[in-house]
This record gives structure tokens, C-alpha cells and sequence, in this order.
């Protein structure tokens, strides 16, 4: 559980990151990059894998590359329904969308993890 909340706050903090890399995405406030993270977790896990099955044929002609179009739409998307979270369009939200999944991929790395550990048995 401390790892979920964990995670959400460094999306959180990603997100924050974003928004001063980037001056088309605007962040109000600490609670609002946080109630964006949740949104933007939930449209992820919920509405994106059905976007990606309905757009199969569009996304093997060209290879993948309609994946950033969805990522944009949705990041776009969200920045329009929530309060102190703005996209300023369609192309800085797909940047934006880049950015945020290479940001919190980076920042992923420091939650502590599963580890494999390798045993040597002696004889």
C-alpha cells in the first residue's frame, strides 16, 4: 500500500516536472498535480487499453506510432476535465505525454522493489 501511494506521488511530482518543463501544461497546485496523477492513472488503466483494441488496424499500419496520438488525446483529455490541470492543445499534450511517461518511469526507479536475488548453493 505505501508503495502505491509512493508511486502516485512521484507521478505527482512528474507531473509538477512537466509542467515547468513545458509552458503549454499548467499545474496550479501540489493537490491539483495529485488529483491529475490519480485521473490520469485511472484513464490509463481503465479507457486506454480500449482505445488501443478499437484503433488495432490503425496502430499496425503504422506501426505503433498511434500510440502517441492516444497517449496525447488522453493527456489532452484530462487536462480539459480537471480544475488547475490545463493542455494547452493536442500537440503539447502529446509531448506532455511523452515527457510525463519518461519522468515517472525515471522517478519509478527509485521505489524500492521486487529484487532478484541470486543464491549459490555450496556443497
Amino acid at each position: 500500500m505505501a508503495r502505491i501511494l509512493l508511486g502516485w506521488l512521484l507521478n505527482a511530482v512528474a507531473l509538477l516536472a512537466v509542467a515547468y518543463l513545458l509552458p503549454s501544461i499548467q499545474v496550479a497546485s501540489l493537490g491539483a498535480a495529485l488529483m491529475a496523477a490519480l485521473v490520469l492513472g485511472l484513464v490509463n488503466t481503465l479507457v486506454r487499453p480500449l482505445l488501443v483494441l478499437l484503433t488495432l488496424p490503425i496502430t499496425l499500419l503504422s506501426l505503433g506510432l498511434f500510440l502517441l496520438v492516444i497517449n496525447g488525446l488522453l493527456f489532452w483529455a484530462v487536462g480539459s476535465w480537471l480544475e488547475g490541470f490545463n493542455v494547452g492543445g493536442f500537440w503539447p499534450g502529446v509531448l506532455g505525454a511523452l515527457l510525463y511517461s519518461v519522468i515517472s518511469w525515471a522517478l519509478g526507479t527509485l521505489l524500492p522493489g521486487k529484487t532478484t536475488r541470486v543464491t549459490v548453493i555450496r556443497q
